[in-house]
């Protein structure tokens, strides 16, 4: 739908300030079109500032260190042994990190981006119009980009019990002496870990057996391990049945997968079971927009209502805050240049920051095998990788998948900073990049990234010093071969 002319009060109205929501209205301001933001939140910036991205990563650097502190002996230097973590303090830095990064999504800017902001929950009343703090708001398209929040599973007994989430965690008034985290996705191994590091004892049951389901069983494998070296405990296969207040602990009952009945207790209770749409109190049934597992929306990011768009993790789809920017374009593409765009996510990486890190693109061996397609797979190991020698990172591998024809069909990396080093599969791939560019461009020695033109040159290289290669090289130039052999 045009978003020239009519009566309305604005071109575009925007319901959400997370990435998605801000991504479109400071695109659409900037190309003249008359946006409003409203967001429910006293603050912009969404889910990710406050309680996910930012302040999850701030914390699992912070543990990071603590961790090298207590390695220092592998390094030759003298044994370190830090004392308690001051859970304040660190709250105290993920405060200042916080603020630090929100200053880029105050409303200031944004209103100098010709912007308008409002704060409070908008409801639809009809397919152009929401009420929002008793007035009635009109504009000729919107965006749906409200993000999503825990989802709460129903244990029996927890609604009776206190319990953290991503949203409480960070604002801890002390460290946990123990916690035990229900749920084995990214977020929760990765505050797993993090939390194991600061000096907590760390308790995770997952229900299926294995932890992040999504990934390949070596590489989940491997950071599992990694996990389990540093002290967290894993309880696989575990139904829970129950969960209960005992003082001021909290007991979870499980049953194992072998039938035994288990109680566990700590301090602290983290559920991390994934992300529920928000979507609750728009009014979008009365205004015919569908919802499933989040707001449906066609390729384009279009509702069941052509002039409403959707983005971000309120369509159930992909709960990345990089997905939503890039949603957020998709939807200034189609809604002010008409382009049509669609979405791809051919490309979409993804990262779980543990340490090691496990980076994914495209798609992996699992979703290979789903889907019935051939496909051969190129591994080289951090161990031959001369920096994460140097570092002491040698834990994990990279692992190329090809099709027949060896065009790239996915990466995954198991490794230091593998959310780093699938930046350069970001570029190559997206921007269809060939296997011999990487294996032929000058890597700087000795870096990480070595190992990803070093897979790339291990496909090359079976051609180029084939059997066929060095017969032909002989036929014509009369090389004599070999000069020196093993015994």
């Amino acid at each position: 739908m045009s978003l020239r002319g009519g009566a309305f009060e604005y071109d575009l109205a925007v319901i959400g300030g997370g990435a998605a929501g801000l991504t479109a209205a400071a695109g659409a301001s900037q190309l003249g079109v008359k946006t409003l933001l409203m967001d429910k939140a006293p603050r912009l910036g969404g889910d990710c500032l406050y309680y996910g991205c930012v302040p999850s990563k701030t914390l699992i650097q912070t543990a990071r260190v603590r961790h090298l502190m207590r390695r220092s002996a592998e390094f030759g230097l003298p044994p370190a042994a830090p004392g308690p973590v001051d859970f304040s303090l660190v709250a105290a830095r993920i405060r200042s990190v916080i603020e630090a990064i929100g200053r880029h999504d105050s409303e200031e800017r944004f209103c100098g981006l010709g912007v308008r902001v409002l704060h409070g929950a908008p409801e639809f009343i009809d397919d152009h119009t929401v009420r929002l703090n008793g007035q009635s708001i009109s504009a000729r398209a919107f965006v749906i980009a409200t993000g999503s929040s825990p989802a709460i599973p129903p244990i029996p007994g927890l609604d009776q019990v206190p319990f953290l989430t991503n949203e409480t965690l960070f604002s801890l008034a002390r460290l946990p002496e123990s916690m035990i985290v229900i749920g084995a996705g990214p977020i929760a191994v990765e505050m797993a870990q993090a939390f194991g590091r600061l000096g907590s004892r760390v308790t995770v049951v997952q229900r299926s057996g294995r932890i992040l389901s999504k990934e390949d069983d070596d590489l989940a494998e491997g950071v599992q391990k990694a996990l389990e070296a540093e002290g967290v405990v894993f309880h696989l296969n575990a139904k829970i049945l129950g969960v209960q207040a005992v003082g001021n602990r909290k007991r979870v009952m499980i049953q194992t997968g072998e039938g035994t009945h288990r109680d566990l207790e700590a301090e602290e209770l983290l559920v991390a079971l994934g992300r529920r749409p928000n979507m609750d109190g728009l009014g979008l049934e009365k205004i015919g927009v569908e919802t499933d597992q989040g707001v449906r929306v066609d390729p384009r990011l279009r509702t069941t209502r052509k002039h409403i768009w959707a983005a971000g993790d309120v369509t159930g789809q992909y709960p990345f805050t990089h997905a939503a920017g890039y949603e957020g374009g998709i939807v200034v593409a189609n809604a002010v240049f008409h382009l049509p765009r669609r979405a791809d996510y051919t490309w979409l990486p993804r990262v779980t920051y543990t340490d090691p890190e496990l980076a994914v693109i495209g798609r992996n061996e699992r979703e290979l095998k789903s889907a019935g397609l051939a496909y051969t797979v190129w591994e080289e190991a951090f161990a031959d990788n001369d920096r994460a020698r140097t570092e002491g990172s040698t834990l994990g591998k990279i692992k190329l998948y090809l099709d027949a024809k060896e065009r790239p069909l996915g990466v995954g990396i198991l490794g230091p900073h593998g959310g780093e080093l699938v930046n350069e599969w970001v570029a190559a791939l997206s921007g269809g990049l060939k296997l011999t560019a990487l294996a032929s461009a000058i890597h700087p020695y000795p870096t990480l990234g070595e190992i990803n033109k070093r897979v790339a040159g291990r496909v090359i290289g079976r051609k180029i010093f084939s059997e066929k290669v060095k017969k032909g090289l002989a036929f014509f130039f009369n090389f004599k071969g070999r000069a020196c052999e093993l015994p």
